[in-house]
C-alpha cells in the first residue's frame, strides 16, 4: 500500500483539495506525507543589466517565501489531522524535474498532484506540470481533478 505520500502544492485552491486528500490518504493507511512547493527562479538573461542583480534576488526571495507558506499550509493541516509529515522547499526553472526527482529522494510511494483539466490552447500555452510528472514519473500519480 503506499505509506509516503508526496504532495506538490502551488497554493492554489485546487493545490489545497489535493493536499486535503493526501492528509486524509495516510491517515486512512497510516502513512506519512511529504509536502513540497517549488519555487521558479528568476528568468536569466545574459543581457540584463546589472542593475537587474537586485530585482532578480527581491523576486527569487518572494518566490522562495510564498513556496514556504504553501507547504506550511501542508504542515498545519497534517498536525490537525495527527498525520506524520515532512515539508520541503525547492528551487528549479522545472518544477516537474524537481516534483519527481523528491519524490524519488523521499522514498515515496505515491504522488497526489492537483490539475485544473485545461485543454486545447490554454494546456499549451500555461503548460501543464501534472502533465509532465505524469509522462515522465515511474511513481504512481493519483490526480485531483477540480470538482464542477
Amino acid at each position: 500500500m503506499f505509506k509516503t505520500i508526496l504532495v506538490p502544492t502551488d497554493g492554489s485552491t485546487l493545490a489545497e483539495q489535493a493536499i486535503h486528500e493526501a492528509i486524509l490518504f495516510a491517515k486512512e493507511s497510516d502513512g506519512y506525507v511529504v509536502g513540497l512547493s517549488v519555487a521558479e527562479p528568476y528568468p536569466f538573461s545574459p543581457m540584463a543589466e546589472s542593475s537587474m542583480t537586485q530585482e532578480c534576488a527581491h523576486y527569487e526571495d518572494q518566490m522562495l517565501a510564498r513556496a514556504r507558506h504553501n507547504v506550511q499550509k501542508v504542515a498545519e493541516e497534517a498536525k490537525a489531522m495527527k498525520v506524520p509529515c515532512e515539508i520541503v522547499v525547492e528551487q528549479s526553472f522545472s518544477p516537474y524535474e524537481k516534483i519527481i526527482d523528491t519524490a524519488r529522494n523521499m522514498s515515496c510511494d505515491v504522488i497526489f498532484m492537483a490539475s485544473h483539466g485545461r485543454k486545447g490552447l490554454s494546456e499549451f500555452l500555461l503548460g501543464s506540470e501534472t502533465q509532465k510528472v505524469l509522462a515522465h514519473s515511474t511513481i504512481p500519480v493519483l490526480v485531483i481533478r477540480q470538482h464542477k
